[in-house]
């Protein structure tokens, strides 16, 4: 099979692969492609389960597992970092487009609460870096962080840096054709706190990537705090372990469906199963049924 006809059978199987990855769902799915829901798709962030994962690993793994899209998280094993070559980039961008799995974009650390300015305009162009490492490879978007109150800096300021931060770097990303995605994280993560900053960051190409913190079942609880800021969802959403621990993942999902998002839920897991692979098939076949569950 020369180069072309096999990137163009893997880009035709894509969408049968995808089907594939929701597993008992799938048939169901064929005849509802329409159906609310019915575009979002199972991904997996490499904070832990593919930390040690060299590059062609992950892809592998994640192809055995149906699970077709990675956010690689930076200085992990797999080497996604804006210190790559061109060259480099180019050879990543090509192990992705030779398979099913997506390359959903890098995960940074760059946060915008930094109340030094060289501290902050040092986040701003490292963030830089990553857009264009993320369109190099491949990706569609850069994860960043708020994210959190410094000690003598009233929480109001923080808040319109933070937006106005997320405002250039969303304008330098659209030139890319890259998303900037907010992950609600930090002290700053309170949904009416990541509200507030997204009022300030108005610029379409900035996005919320949701977290399943657990704040938001306080008080106004799930449903309050999802629809605060489901307006301004990006492509990603982060999620632990579907059928672990007290957070009401179904809810979740419900009201994903109920909204008709058509995002990346990626799977940001923190236990360490003996069988990483087995483990996210589990994840796979967890969230077809949720889904499902959601449709009906």
């Amino acid at each position: 099979m020369t180069d072309t006809s096999r990137r163009d059978f893997f880009k035709q199987s894509a969408a049968l692969a995808a089907a594939a990855a929701i597993g008992p769902l799938g048939s169901a799915m064929a005849h509802a492609a329409d159906a609310p829901g019915s575009k979002m798709r199972l991904g997996l962030v490499t904070y832990q389960w593919g930390r040690d994962w060299d590059l062609p690993t992950l892809i592998a793994n994640c192809e055995k597992a149906e699970v077709l899209g990675v956010e690689t998280r930076t200085t992990h094993a797999h080497g996604v970092e804006p210190s790559l070559s061109a060259e480099e980039r180019r050879e990543v961008k090509k192990r992705f487009d030779d398979s099913p799995v997506v390359h959903v974009g890098p995960g940074t650390n760059q946060q915008f609460d930094y109340p030094d300015p060289g501290d902050l305009q040092k986040s701003i162009e490292a963030t830089r870096a990553f857009v264009q490492l993320s369109h190099d490879t491949g990706g569609s978007g850069v994860k960043v962080k708020p994210n959190s109150f410094q000690k003598g800096v009233e929480p109001q300021k923080t808040i319109e840096q933070i937006g106005k931060s997320l405002n250039i770097v969303g304008k330098f990303a659209a030139d890319y054709g890259q998303e900037i995605r907010l992950e609600v994280h930090g002290s700053c993560g309170p949904l009416p706190v990541i509200k507030q900053i997204m009022d300030v960051a108005d610029h379409p190409n900035v996005g919320v990537c949701w977290n399943c913190n657990g704040d938001e079942l306080k008080d106004q609880g799930l449903e309050y705090h999802f629809d605060l800021v489901k307006d301004r969802f990006g492509a990603t959403a982060h999620v632990r372990e579907l059928n672990l621990g007290g957070y009401p993942y179904q809810d979740l999902i419900r009201l994903l469906v109920k909204m008709g998002y058509a995002g990346w839920i990626l799977l940001e897991c923190r236990v360490e199963p003996a069988d990483r692979i087995a483990a996210l098939i589990e994840q796979r076949e967890v969230f077809a049924e949720m889904v499902a569950k959601a449709q009906a």
